[in-house]
């Protein structure tokens, strides 16, 4: 059998451990986040696609990741708390990971893996990075940081069309 995200699992922001196949069949947008970015608007927009799309089998899933400018300092209970009073974030949030470097989540090591970024490129170069991931948990494409949220709604429609 082919490997596919569900065969991860993360901790969520409170800690408690969350596999990954509990998201089986549906599509994700798998972004490593940030609260003290240039692109932390993008909260909003993330936001958007989970209201508009989370009933028709898409959820959007956070990392937050404090590899780029110390952009994410804060601890656990911050993280949640600046999510939900700036952008009343609904979508899971998980704990603080790596996604560069020796400390790689196992997870990002597997996104990388499958979609490469730019010139081919391995390592995710800032926050905001956003996987796309259908529903059979297969990475399908990476979107730069600069890539806003409404602009991936499009590649969304298409993969629950296509697989509804």
């Amino acid at each position: 059998m082919k490997q596919s995200i569900y065969t991860f699992s993360a901790e969520r922001l409170d800690g408690t451990p969350q596999a990954l196949s509990a998201y089986q069949g549906q599509v994700l947008l798998i972004v490593n986040t940030a609260s003290r970015c240039g692109f932390t608007p993008q909260y909003a927009g993330l936001e958007a696609l989970q209201q508009r799309f989370s009933g028709q089998g898409f959820q959007v899933l956070g990392f937050p990741c404090n590899q780029f400018g110390h952009q994410e300092p804060g601890s656990a209970e911050d993280i949640g708390q600046f999510c939900q009073v700036n952008y009343g974030v609904s979508f899971p949030m998980f704990a603080k990971i790596e996604v560069n470097g020796p400390q790689t989540h196992p997870l990002f090591a597997f996104l990388k893996q499958q979609t490469k970024g730019f010139l081919g490129s391995a390592s995710v170069k800032w926050n905001f990075t956003k996987f796309l991931v259908d529903r059979s948990g297969q990475p399908v494409k990476r979107y730069a940081s600069a890539t806003t949220p409404e602009k991936i709604a499009p590649d969304i429609e298409r993969l629950l069309a296509a697989s509804a």
